[in-house]
Order: structure tokens, then sequence, then C-alpha cells
């Protein structure tokens, strides 16, 4: 199982699975493969699985990372931030943009075919947009300059300069809001389907 060494090759393995298994499910089901809404399924499912991607970074990043940065003195700091967070906010930050154009291609999709619970999924949406927002124009800016700040101190270069807290509080607060947002958020995307 040398696979499950490698999250790359894992997630290659998870896809191949999701294959066979719908494939054992159509036969299983009696359904044949033109009978299904293959777009608006690949479309959710892309959605949730960029979603859990994203929010569940979100919740990491709120829940554990922050207490755990803060109790880190300055030369470890130096270490665990251009290890970590370059690649923790890459995925954070791109799942954020798949959720949102996934989401926003299967509202469409689903309402051009006559689907129900529109005004839920609308508020959801909004939501989403507006925290994915606030990653790209807030939350990753200001951890670009830190992580460039820390790397650089890291390397031997100059000391991180003292705005860097200023960074970290901004960047930590637009993350809080958007912890807060997901909240709701999450609600009216689950209900969509169950309110007419």
């Amino acid at each position: 199982m040398k696979f499950l060494e490698d999250p790359y090759q894992t997630l290659w393995a998870g896809l191949g699975l999701s294959v066979v298994l719908i494939v054992v499910f159509l036969g299983m089901a009696g359904v044949g493969a033109g009978e299904a809404d293959w777009l608006g399924i690949l479309f959710r499912w892309v959605h949730f699985l960029a979603g859990i991607t994203w929010i569940g970074l979100l919740y990491f990043f709120n829940l554990i990372n922050a207490a755990f940065l803060k109790s880190l003195d300055g030369p470890t700091k130096n270490i665990v931030i251009p290890k970590l967070m370059p690649a923790a906010l890459n995925w954070f930050r791109h799942g954020a943009t798949v959720t949102v154009l996934a989401g926003l291609v299967l509202y469409f999709w689903l309402y051009s075919k006559g689907g129900t619970g529109a005004y839920a999924l609308g508020i959801g949406g909004l939501l989403g947009i507006i925290m994915m927002a606030n990653v790209h124009a807030i939350i990753w800016p200001n951890q670009k300059k830190i992580i460039a700040a820390v790397s650089q101190a890291a390397a031997g270069g100059p000391p991180p300069p003292p705005e860097m807290a200023a960074w970290g509080r901004t960047a930590l607060l637009a993350s809080r809001v958007n912890f807060m947002l997901s909240i709701p958020m999450l609600f009216f995307m689950g209900a969509g389907s169950h309110i007419k």
C-alpha cells in the first residue's frame, strides 16, 4: 500500500475508487449511464471536495493553528511558518476559488433545469462569495507578507518588521469573519435541497 504514503497518490486512488464504485452502484441500482445528470453530479462533487478542503483548513486555522503559532517563540516561528503556511494557504485559497466557481456553475445549471431551494442556496452562495473575497483580498495578501518577512529572517536577512503584527491581526480578523460566516453559509447550502 505504498500509494498511501503520498497524499497525491492517495488522492488519485480515491478518484479511481470513486469511478469503480460509481460503475458498481449504477449496475446494482439498474440505472443506465445516460439516465443521470452527470454534469450536475460532477459539479456538485467538485463543489463538495473543494468546499471540504477550504472549510476544513478554515477551521484548522481558527481552532488550532492560530493558538499554536502564538505559543511558539520567534526562532521556532521562523522554522514553522515558511514550511507550513505556503502549502496550507495554497490549498486554502484555491479550495475557496474552486468551491465558489463550481457552486456558481452548479447553481445556474440546477435552476436552469427548474431546481428548488434557490433562495436558500443564493444566501449560502452569497456568504461563500464574501468569504472567498476575504481570502483573496485580505487573508492571502497579509499572509504572503508575513511568510516573506519570516522567510527572509530565517535565511539570515533582516528581522520581521514591526508592522508584521498588524498584518497578522488583519488576516486573523478576516479569517474569524469567514469562520463566523461559514456557520450560516453551511446551513443555507444544506437547506437548499430541503426548502422549496
